[in-house]
Formats: C-alpha cells, sequence, structure tokens
C-alpha cells in the first residue's frame, strides 16, 4: 500500500486597488464563487485560502453573503484562513513599519471577519528576503508560502522539500513552506491522475511527506480558456474525485494541519528570490532576451542542464525600480508619505484622519502597478492611477491634521528618488509639482490634489523581450488551455506595426530642437531627431519666493548642432492657484539662425478615441485625444475629459504651432498582447529667432481646472445627505 501524504492545497485570490468592477465580478463569477460551490460539495477535502484586502473589502460590499460562506466553512474546520498584507504589497519594498502593520492590520480585521486564529500569511507575488523573516514573526505570523525555487536556489534537492523547513533572523523563527512548481503546472493544465501519480511517487519514496500547491485561485475560471476546462469539462470534479477515490494515502488537510502534524525536515537561510518567472521579467529586456534563447537551447532532457538549472535564476525584484523608473516614481512617492506619516505620529497626532491616511497609503503600495510580467501590471494606466490616487489622498489627509493654512505654497528641494540628486517640489493646496533640475529640468508629477489626480502617471515605450514575438508573428492553438505563462496570443491585429520605442522619458517640459523641414509624421513615426543637447542634461537652479509666490528658474548653456546659447526655464506657483507659469528664455541666439524649438509635454489619465474626452483650439473643438493634429498660429489648446471632470488648458503669450499625438505601448497581459493607451503628446513649437540682442521669450499658462469634478462631487454629498 502507498505510504501516506499530506497534501495542502492554498489558494491566493487577488484583485488590485484600482481595478475596475466589471473585472472583479467577472472574476467572482468565473473563478471565486464556482470554486467554492464545487469544493462545498467535498465535504471530506480542507484547504487555505488567502484572499487579498482589497479583493475582501470589494467582496464584502458587493457579495458579502460569499464570504458569509467562506466563515461557515471555516468554522466547520474546512477552510483555514491565511492572512498577509492587507493591501498586498510587495514586502521587500516597504519599511519595516509598514510591512508589520500591513499584516498586523488585516489579521485583526480576518479575525473580526471570520474567527478562528490567523497563524499563516501570503507573501505576496512570493517575493522574498531574508530580513523579511524577524517583521513576519514579530506581527505574529508563524508560517508561510514559498516557491520551491526559492530552496532550490540555496542548494536543496527535490528530495528534501517534502515538508516545511524552519528559518530564523535575529533570533525570531519562521517555518516555510516548498510551494511545488510541479503541482503549480499539473493543477489545474494536466489530468487529475497526473497529479495523482505525482503524489504516489512522492509518498513512495518519502514517508510522512507534505506536498503543497499554492497558487492563484484566478487559474480556476478567470485565467483563458480555464472556465470552459475547469468547470464546463469538468476538470474540478474530476480532480476532487480522485482525491477523494485515494484518501486512504491522500490527506488533503489545510497548512496548520501539517505544521501541527510534522517536525521541520530541516533548517534554511533562502536566497532574495521569487518564483523562476518574476526573477526573469526582472532582467533588462536585453538580459532576458539573452537568458530565454539560452534556456530554450538547452535540450529538456540533457543530465547536466538539469543538474544545473536549478542553480540558475534571473534578477532581482527591487530592480523593476531600474528596469521601470515609473515603479521609482510611485515608490519614492510612496515613501516620502510614509516618511511623512510617520513623522506625524512620532509628533503625537492621532485621531480617525491619521488612521485613514494610513488606510490610503496602504493601498498605494499595492505591489500590481510596480512590476510587470505576464500580466499587464505596470502598462496598466488605471492601476497606475489608483496608486497615485491614494498616495494623493493620504498626503491630502497629512496636510488636514497637520493642520496647514487655507492657502499656501511652498518650494522644497530633497532627493526624494534616493538617485543622489536633489528633485524640487512646488506645492499648493490645489497642485502639487515636481521638477528634476538635474535631468533635463523635466517635470515628472503633477497632482491634482482636489481631485486626486497625477496629469503625469506617464509610460514610457521601451523595449519589452516578449516584441520578438510579436514582430515573428508567433502564436499558439487558440483551443489549447495553456498556463497563462505559455500562452502567445493578440487581442488587436497587426501589433508589430505598433512597437515603437521613446528616445527620452514621457514627461513635461522636455526641450527638444528638431530641423527645420521635421513634420508631424515623423515624429509620430519615430523618425524625427533631436539636434539639441538638453533633453537630460543638468540645469543651474535658483529659488525665488515671495509671500504667496513660489518660482523655480533652471537655466541650462548648451547646444544646438553648432550654436551654443542659454536657456532659461521658469516655473512660478501663486498660493491658492490652479495655474502653473512657465516662462521661457533664449539669450546668446544668433540673428541670422533659425530654430524649431518643441518643449514637449504629455497628459496622462485622459483615455483617447472617446467622444467626451476632446481637444479645443480657441474655442473650437478639434476631436477626441487619439487624435493627431497638426494647428497653426493657436492662443490657447485645451485637453477636456468630462468623465474625469478636468479641463487642462494651455495659453500662449504668442501664436503657436501645436502637434499632438497619443502615445500607445504594445504589452502583454494575460489575456494576451494588446495596444494601450498611455498618455497624450503635445508639443508646442514655435521658428525661433533672436532679437537685436539675441532674445526670445515665450510664456505659457498651464491651467487645471477640476471645477466639473468638483460640482459633480458636492452634488454627490448634497444629494447623500438629502
Amino acid at each position: 500500500m502507498t505510504n501516506p501524504i499530506r497534501l495542502v492545497l492554498a489558494l491566493h485570490n487577488h484583485q488590485p486597488v484600482g481595478n475596475f468592477d466589471h473585472v472583479c465580478e467577472q472574476a467572482y463569477q468565473d473563478s471565486y464563487l464556482p470554486f467554492l460551490d464545487v469544493f462545498s460539495r467535498y465535504p471530506s477535502l480542507r484547504i487555505g485560502l488567502h484572499t487579498s484586502g482589497p479583493l475582501m473589502e470589494w467582496l464584502s460590499a458587493n457579495h458579502d453573503d460569499y464570504l458569509d460562506r467562506i466563515a461557515d466553512l471555516v468554522s466547520q474546520g474546512r477552510i483555514e484562513i491565511i492572512g498577509g498584507a492587507y493591501y498586498e504589497p510587495i514586502l521587500a519594498m516597504l519599511p519595516t513599519r509598514d510591512r508589520i502593520g500591513q499584516i498586523y492590520s488585516y489579521t485583526q480585521w480576518l479575525k473580526n471577519r471570520f474567527g478562528g486564529d490567523i497563524r499563516g500569511m501570503w507573501v505576496p507575488e512570493r517575493v522574498w528576503e531574508q530580513s523579511m523573516t524577524r517583521d513576519l514573526v514579530d506581527a505574529e505570523i508563524e508560517y508561510t508560502i514559498l516557491d520551491d525555487f526559492h530552496f532550490k536556489a540555496a542548494g536543496l534537492t527535490e528530495d528534501q522539500l517534502h515538508g516545511h523547513l524552519i528559518t530564523e533572523d535575529e533570533g525570531r523563527t519562521l517555518r516555510i513552506f516548498p510551494d511545488s512548481e510541479r503541482l503549480r503546472y499539473l493543477i489545474p493544465f494536466g489530468e487529475p491522475h497526473a497529479t495523482i501519480d505525482y503524489l504516489r511517487e512522492i509518498a513512495d519514496h518519502h514517508p510522512n511527506a507534505v506536498a503543497v500547491f499554492g497558487d492563484d485561485g484566478e487559474k480556476f475560471g478567470t485565467w483563458p480558456d480555464t472556465k470552459r476546462h475547469v468547470y464546463e469539462d469538468g476538470w474540478l470534479y474530476r480532480f476532487f474525485d480522485a482525491l477523494v477515490e485515494n484518501h486512504e494515502w491522500i490527506n488533503v488537510c489545510t497548512p496548520s494541519e501539517a505544521l501541527d502534524a510534522t517536525q521541520p525536515v530541516g533548517k534554511i537561510y533562502l536566497p532574495d528570490c521569487s518564483y523562476r518567472e518574476m526573477t526573469e521579467w526582472s532582467l533588462p529586456a536585453e538580459q532576458l532576451s539573452q537568458y530565454e534563447e539560452t534556456s530554450h537551447k538547452m535540450p529538456a532532457d540533457d543530465h547536466n542542464w538539469k543538474t544545473l538549472k536549478r542553480f540558475v535564476r534571473g534578477g532581482f525584484w527591487r530592480n523593476f525600480k531600474v528596469k521601470y523608473p515609473e515603479s521609482d516614481e510611485m515608490y519614492s512617492r510612496m515613501m516620502m508619505v510614509s516618511r511623512r506619516l510617520q513623522a506625524a505620529r512620532d509628533a503625537g497626532i492621532t485621531g480617525e484622519t491619521i488612521d485613514k491616511a494610513q488606510t490610503a497609503l496602504y493601498r498605494g503600495q499595492c505591489n500590481c502597478a510596480y512590476w510587470h510580467g505576464a500580466f499587464g501590471g505596470i502598462y496598466l494606466p488605471h492601476l497606475r492611477n489608483a496608486v497615485f490616487s491614494q498616495l494623493i489622498e493620504a498626503d491630502r489627509l497629512l496636510n488636514k491634521v497637520l493642520k496647514r493654512p487655507e492657502s499656501w505654497v511652498e518650494a522644497t528641494a530633497d532627493d526624494l528618488n534616493f538617485d543622489g540628486r536633489p528633485e524640487i517640489r512646488l506645492a499648493n493646496e490645489r497642485l502639487s509639482a515636481i521638477l528634476t533640475p538635474a535631468e533635463g529640468g523635466h517635470l515628472v508629477e503633477l497632482d491634482l490634489e482636489r481631485i486626486r489626480h497625477n496629469l503625469l502617471a506617464t509610460l514610457t515605450r521601451r523595449p519589452e523581450a516578449y516584441h520578438r514575438k510579436i514582430l515573428h508573428g508567433a502564436n499558439n492553438p487558440q483551443d489549447e488551455c495553456a498556463s497563462i505563462h505559455d500562452r502567445i496570443k493578440s487581442k488587436q491585429p497587426d501589433l508589430d506595426k505598433h512597437i515603437k520605442y521613446d528616445a527620452h522619458r514621457r514627461k513635461s517640459l522636455i526641450d527638444l530642437f528638431y530641423p527645420l523641414d521635421t513634420q508631424l509624421d515623423a515624429i509620430v513615426g519615430g523618425h524625427a531627431h533631436n539636434i539639441g543637447d538638453f533633453v537630460d542634461r543638468p540645469y543651474e537652479t535658483v529659488h525665488r519666493e515671495k509671500e504667496g509666490r513660489v518660482q523655480i528658474q533652471m537655466t541650462r548653456q548648451g547646444n544646438v548642432e553648432d550654436m551654443t546659447f542659454v536657456l532659461s526655464k521658469a516655473i512660478s506657483l501663486n498660493a491658492d492657484s490652479d495655474t502653473l507659469e512657465i516662462a521661457y528664455m533664449f539669450e546668446g541666439l544668433p540673428q541670422d539662425r533659425t530654430l524649431l524649438f518643441a518643449p514637449e509635454m504629455n497628459f496622462a489619465g485622459m483615455p483617447a478615441d472617446l467622444d467626451d474626452r476632446y481637444f479645443t483650439g480657441d474655442d473650437q473643438n478639434l476631436g477626441h485625444l487619439g487624435g493627431q493634429l497638426n494647428q497653426s498660429d493657436l492662443h490657447r489648446l485645451t485637453l477636456t475629459d468630462e468623465w474625469l471632470g478636468i479641463d487642462v488648458g494651455l495659453d500662449f503669450s504668442r501664436p503657436t504651432n501645436i502637434w499632438t499625438y497619443p502615445i500607445r505601448s504594445v504589452n502583454q497581459s494575460e489575456d494576451g498582447f494588446e495596444l494601450v493607451h498611455q498618455s497624450v503628446c503635445v508639443l508646442p513649437h514655435w521658428y525661433v529667432q533672436g532679437d537685436d540682442e539675441g532674445r526670445w521669450m515665450v510664456t505659457m499658462h498651464l491651467k487645471l481646472d477640476t471645477s466639473r469634478a468638483e460640482h459633480r462631487h458636492n452634488e454627490s454629498m448634497a444629494a447623500s445627505v438629502s
């Protein structure tokens, strides 16, 4: 007779902060509800269930009866609730105070809702650093689940991974279950008997073994083609039937039951790691391409490769903040808020408002927008917008508890993004703008406090390793139910024609100079070349301040081809104002030469191709924001987003030529490759020639009118009161 084995099935259900209601509802109908319906029919089976805080809050608001059913199964001992960090952050990017705070606060919520003890936690994306051990233990966590890949990277073999292990840091001990990669690929993509055969193989060679499957609950219905495969074709029924039929030797149990019934099989210190695919995705695109090519050349049955493969891994999760500077921007903004919140608490400030600020901070730490792999991640504007919205809200609440005056303005300089160079922040009660004088004097963040929106939550188009697949036209048969990591599918035709890469970051106040004969088509196609050296070089900075007004003047002596001159740009902000004043001045220009000057601006979070998102120029409708404009001699251009409730107006002190075009990325998501609108590029441009003193000037007023949104909010509040 086969030796007994314990099988731990641990599901991880998650939807990020800011995800669309219809996406959450679809996942509920396709995965969470039907899985529970099927599982409820098998009373002898027990599982572990982790549901992330954002999803739990959505379920509580929309399907609280589902949570009642979970609570009932918890009381029966059939479901063990697995805790975690409340809003599913990557723990490696949080300071200790926020790690422990997120874990502890979610534990309390889960205990209040479901009862029972919360002994274990889910580590988001299994991103692990050994120093986390002490924080998890300090947050009263006894165990977690990490990939077997972590353990193999530490030098263990497959035969040493059939039970839990113990690790420690500063004397604090934590139990860790290795999660089987083999089971993650068998369930639900292999036939049930393949899982039974694999478990029998383990049990025959390892008495009293524990095997762990821990993976996304969305694999059971939400991932492409899995709803048909898992439910309509009956895979889940057949799988549970097979487990019940083999109950004499397969004990399907909760993680805590396995923990209490077995001793640790060893002690281990794990390297900084994640699951295998995540370490690969964190590599720079070129290195990832080389990694994939090399891996594919290795014969799967080669003994030497099998031996070596367990020691081979890709990169380090934190380097997503290098691979995607947009991730670093969110991280830096988050750290700014976290430090400010802690300073307020250290000053003895308590109460409901600061607690709300902490919740907003925690929500702004939700991991999905900070990285990219098989899922859309950082490429999805609504996820980036959600992160910034929460961080702006936390800042707004902190201003309230710190008793800022009703009208104020300030300019501060600090190394906000931890690169050793100072950034400058201009702020008042309506706006917050961040400038990078050491890197082109760009405007990199522009927060509208009253609608909690960052107009510069943009994304730069850059090479991705998977672009090779699109360019080569690869595809998989559409009727296969493949793992999400193996699928190749395009959501739109001819995506190869849309792959473009940006020569500079898609921010604002990017000082470009083009050849005089440059046309819009060349710029859109990426064929026009900047001929100046102002884009990313440092500017010298002067800070001016008087009552109710601050100004930052950035100046650089630079070159356009063989011409040398001085370019200055001054950004001014008044108290109680929704307008940035931007003045450009050239000095030392030759009188017999002409320059084509185009300070690029980008605006994010304003979707294209919809009738209620449109341009107006000198009070004339110029079409939706997804269109290309080539306008001459305008004094005003406005971008309107009626749904967001904002009018972004640019007023010019002299007649101005305008080019606009949409920025769209080609990126990977769980449903396939797709084209995603990222921002609207606006290029005011002038043919610049010096006056008798070699000077030329222009002033722009960037007015950010959120009165539509504020009016709607006030009407909504009045209606709720009445």
